[in-house]
C-alpha cells in the first residue's frame, strides 16, 4: 500500500489559468453588487419623485382646512332626501349626460342651475366640464365630446349661488 501526498501545484495544475479566490475578491464582489443595487434604487426614486408629486389635488392643505365646511354641507344634502339620478350615453362621437332631480316628496327640483364634470382618474389635462341646460323643470341635459374608459362623473346643483347638492359616481363609457 502505497501513500500518495499531494501538493499545491499539483492542484494548480489542472485548473490552469484560473485565479485563487482571496478575500479582497469577495470584498470587491460584494462592493460592486451592493453599488449596482444602490445605483438602480436612487436611479427609480429620481424617476418616481421626477414624474408624480404625490398630491392628489392642487391645494391640500386649504381642501383640508374646507374639510369641516364640506362635512357640514353633507349634512345639509342628506337631510334635504334629494333623489338625483343620472344617465351617461354615448352618442355620434359624443357624450350625453342627463339628470333627473326630485325633492323628498317625489316634486321635480326646477330652478337650479347644474354643472358637471368628467374627471379623469388619472390625468387632469383630460378632464371635461359639461355645459348642462334645463329641458323641463327637474331635467338638465349636456353634452361633450366622446369620452371612453373610466371617469368619475361630479354633479352639483345650485340655487341663488350656492351649492345644494353634490355627488361623485364613478362611470365606465364605452
Amino acid at each position: 500500500m502505497t501513500s500518495s501526498t499531494f501538493t499545491r501545484n499539483d492542484f494548480a495544475s489542472h485548473g490552469e489559468g484560473r485565479k485563487e479566490v482571496t478575500g479582497r475578491m469577495v470584498l470587491i464582489c460584494l462592493l460592486t453588487f451592493f453599488a449596482i443595487v444602490v445605483a438602480v434604487n436612487v436611479g427609480m426614486m429620481v424617476a418616481a419623485i421626477s414624474t408624480f408629486t404625490g398630491l392628489d389635488s392642487e391645494s391640500p392643505y386649504r381642501e383640508g382646512l374646507a374639510f369641516e365646511q364640506e362635512k357640514s354641507a353633507a349634512i345639509a344634502q342628506r337631510e334635504l332626501g334629494w333623489q338625483v339620478q343620472e344617465s351617461v350615453k354615448a352618442e355620434a362621437g359624443a357624450t350625453r349626460l342627463e339628470i333627473s332631480a326630485r325633492d323628498a316628496d317625489g316634486r321635480w327640483l326646477g330652478g337650479l342651475k347644474a354643472a358637471a364634470t368628467l374627471v379623469h382618474p388619472s390625468d387632469r389635462r383630460l378632464d371635461r366640464d359639461l355645459a348642462m341646460t334645463e329641458d323641463a323643470p327637474g331635467h338638465y341635459s349636456g353634452l361633450t365630446g366622446a369620452a371612453v374608459g373610466q371617469w368619475n362623473l361630479v354633479i352639483e346643483l345650485s340655487r341663488a349661488g350656492a351649492r345644494v347638492f353634490r355627488s361623485k359616481n364613478s362611470v365606465f363609457l364605452r
